[in-house]
């Protein structure tokens, strides 16, 4: 394994520790995004273990690949793990790592469109490849689907607002920068709270831009399925809608508006989410809000 310096991912050594059971195991990094998760995973498997990882996007792969001959890295969604497993004659896993949040190298890049702190297009698409952008989202989404987006995604509770602001703007131009975005709106209060608002309605819009919630579901059902029994899975997510999700079907075996198992497939390995301690989070402020999930499959 080559030395290069990777990314800082969040909440390595708490997600690691506790995700691998077999030292010979198939692992899965479905969100190699900078690649410390693959790396740290990586030190700390045998000769004879093998790391499958995925990523949506191109300029993450081309920028962190790591020369292992146990690792195997793929430009595709999470989604489709079972599909890159099959092809690949492996049925099931050992363990299951994704960290959904996004990274630095995204947030930092103004042709990404990803941040509220600089001015930039409007893209927010993880797959570069993808037509569907935050520019249409904010220029042709219907009154209603803008609504469900900022109060589902956003958790706005004033979201008819917000859609007003939008609607009057994009009815005279097209809603194109971040600039352009943020300009409609007045935050009365604290730099905090107009932080906070901010950070809140890009959020939403990125949700939709890539399907997150939808893919999040289906790819908790799929992880039920191809982990082997006593295999476990590690789930890093930063907002409350993620979070809750993950925790309902750990716990329950329930998608929340989508689905019900009829027999518990995972039990949770810790009572309590697993967050950044104050070191980690002096050294990565952008940890801050994350939650670590733990949970095991059923025998």
């Amino acid at each position: 394994m080559n030395n290069q310096s990777h990314h800082k991912s969040v909440l390595t050594k708490e997600s690691i520790e506790n995700l691998i059971t077999d030292q010979n195991g198939i692992y899965v990094d479905a969100t190699f995004g900078g690649g410390g998760h693959s790396y740290a995973i990586l030190k700390k498997l045998n000769k004879k273990a093998t790391l499958i990882a995925l990523d949506q996007d191109k300029e993450s792969i081309k920028k962190n690949w790591i020369e292992d001959k146990r690792f195997h890295l793929f430009h595709n969604n999470f989604i489709h793990i079972r599909d890159i497993l099959n092809r690949n004659h492996i049925g099931k896993v050992s363990g299951i790592l994704a960290d959904l949040g996004i990274s630095s190298l995204q947030i930092d890049n103004p042709e990404r469109g990803f941040s509220n702190q600089l001015n930039c297009i409007l893209d927010m698409r993880m797959n570069q490849e993808s037509s569907y952008s935050a520019q249409n989202v904010i220029n042709e989404c219907s009154r209603e689907e803008l609504f469900h987006i900022f109060y589902e995604y956003g958790e706005f509770k004033n979201a008819k607002k917000i859609v007003d602001k939008i609607f009057k703007k994009r009815f005279k131009k097209n809603i194109t920068t971040t600039s352009d975005l943020i300009h409609l709106f007045f935050i009365k209060g604290s730099f905090k709270k107009r932080k906070k608002f901010f950070a809140r309605l890009f959020q939403s819009i990125r949700i939709e831009v890539n399907n997150e919630i939808n893919i999040l579901k289906n790819f908790l059902l799929e992880s039920s399925r191809i982990l082997f029994p006593g295999g476990r899975i590690a789930m890093i997510s930063y907002h409350s809608i993620e979070d809750r999700i993950i925790k309902y079907f750990f716990k329950k075996g329930i998608i929340i508006n989508k689905k019900k198992l009829k027999t518990l497939p995972f039990r949770m390995i810790h009572k309590k989410v697993i967050k950044p301690n104050i070191q980690e989070i002096i050294n990565n402020p952008r940890s801050r809000s994350a939650k670590l999930r733990i949970a095991e499959k059923n025998l």
